[in-house]
Formats: structure tokens, C-alpha cells, sequence
């Protein structure tokens, strides 16, 4: 990805530790609170753009999944991941984007935390 250039804007890949296991299910996050949901809203033409973030008014993630698997929202058909981000950018000004970040708690089982969660990774800036 270095050598793209990616990392000047803002980009990185993550591999996680080889002690991460995918989650075994999801059933208990869906009254998980968003508290602040944010939707990205794309104007513009010609190659010049802005883009703006309208916060939401709160909602599970419940309430987000249905919203994500909308008509309006569901991933549309695609034949690969270049087409797939091709139709993303090209309908970025139409269907403006939510996102559900901020959320207090985690979606990793606990067995997992250890090894997962950034947080609760060493720093060399943490004092023992």
C-alpha cells in the first residue's frame, strides 16, 4: 500500500493478531446504542466537492442494520471489488452514507479483547 502512495491519504491495512478469531455471532449487540450516527453528505460536480457530516439522531444497532439492508442502502450488484467502489463513488452525491462510529462498548467476544482491542493494547506512553 506504501508504495501506492495510500498512507499520504490516510489509509492502512490492518492484519490482525493471529490470536483473532472471526465473532460466533452477533445476537446480543443489536441494543447496542449508536449515539450518534453521522451521515455524509457529497455536493458538488466537475471534480470539485464537498462533503459535510449531519449527526443523526440515536439508534441501536438494530435500528442500523435495517436501515444498511434498506433498498436504499442494501450493497448493490456488482462483478467485482473495482466495480463494487466504482458505483460507491459514483452514487456518493445521491445516496449520502451513514455511519455508526463512536459506540461505547465492543463488538469482539472476550476472549478476544485481549489481542484485539486497541485500547487495551501496550503503549509506550502508559506509565506502569
Amino acid at each position: 500500500m506504501e508504495s501506492k502512495g495510500a498512507h499520504r491519504a490516510g489509509l492502512a491495512k490492518v492484519i490482525p493478531p493471529k490470536e483473532w478469531k472471526p465473532r460466533k455471532h452477533y445476537d446480543d449487540i443489536d441494543d447496542l446504542m449508536i449515539p450518534a450516527p453521522i451521515q455524509q453528505m457529497v455536493t458538488g460536480q466537475s471534480g470539485l466537492f464537498t462533503q459535510y457530516n449531519i449527526q443523526k439522531k440515536p439508534m441501536t444497532v438494530k435500528e442500523f442494520r435495517q436501515l444498511a439492508n434498506s433498498d436504499k442502502y442494501c450493497t448493490p450488484r456488482y462483478m467485482d471489488y473495482e466495480d463494487l467502489e466504482r458505483k460507491y463513488w459514483k452514487n456518493l452525491t445521491f445516496v449520502a452514507p451513514i455511519y455508526g462510529a463512536d459506540i461505547n462498548g465492543s463488538i469482539y467476544d472476550e476472549v478476544c479483547v485481549i489481542v484485539c482491542i486497541i485500547s487495551s493494547l501496550p503503549c509506550p506512553l502508559q506509565v506502569s
